[in-house]
């Protein structure tokens, strides 16, 4: 699996490659925050906490985890509410999946309409969300599973630059920018 670059922040990169909770969480956390300040939050949350598992994140004191998460910089422009949505992904994780978060996409060998399927029932992933996030892991993360680029609709396009799945370099970076850019334009003149 090829290390991931979307944070421009080497240790940020390297827990995303190297803990599929991170980027999981780094998927929650990315609305209405750059994807960088998104997806270097869970290293923020490590270092905070000193948890990097499901099962640490959902045990915390919810008020302790608030506090690390609004510490200065913030993991997100919304702690309180995002503090909440994290410790409730790892409880839900922690329910569901034994605390592996790679098991929502390794378990019984998932094709990717399953995976989709998984990804939508946990809590803060919408169809977007997980399309998006089913999609990374198919163009970045390794995942193979039949039908995952059907299953991600347009972010699971090759060559496309919609989302975070496609940020390999600071040049993809720079395209997906100006693709969300384009994009919000095009709803604001169409409302």
């Amino acid at each position: 699996m090829p290390d991931l670059h979307i944070t421009g922040d080497t240790a940020a990169d390297t827990l995303l490659t190297d803990n599929p909770l991170a980027l999981l969480i780094g998927m929650l956390l990315d609305q209405q925050v750059p994807m960088e300040t998104a997806f270097a939050g869970p290293l923020k949350i490590q270092q905070r906490t000193g948890a990097a598992d499901a099962a640490a994140i959902a045990a915390m004191d919810p008020d302790a985890f608030l506090e690390a998460v609004k510490q200065t910089p913030a993991v997100h422009r919304f702690p309180g509410s995002m503090a909440a949505r994290v410790q409730t992904l790892c409880q839900e994780l922690v329910d569901a999946w034994g605390g592996d978060a790679a098991a929502l996409w390794t378990q019984g060998d998932p094709d990717g309409p399953e995976v989709l399927r998984r990804l939508k029932k946990l809590p803060g992933f919408g169809e977007q969300k997980a399309k998006i996030f089913l999609a990374l892991l198919g163009k970045q993360y390794g995942f193979t599973g039949d039908g995952w680029r059907e299953a991600a609709g347009a972010y699971g396009e090759e060559g496309s630059f919609r989302s975070v799945a496609d940020i390999v370099s600071p040049e993809s970076l720079t395209k997906v920018r100006e693709h969300k850019k384009a994009m919000k334009a095009a709803a604001k003149a169409a409302s």
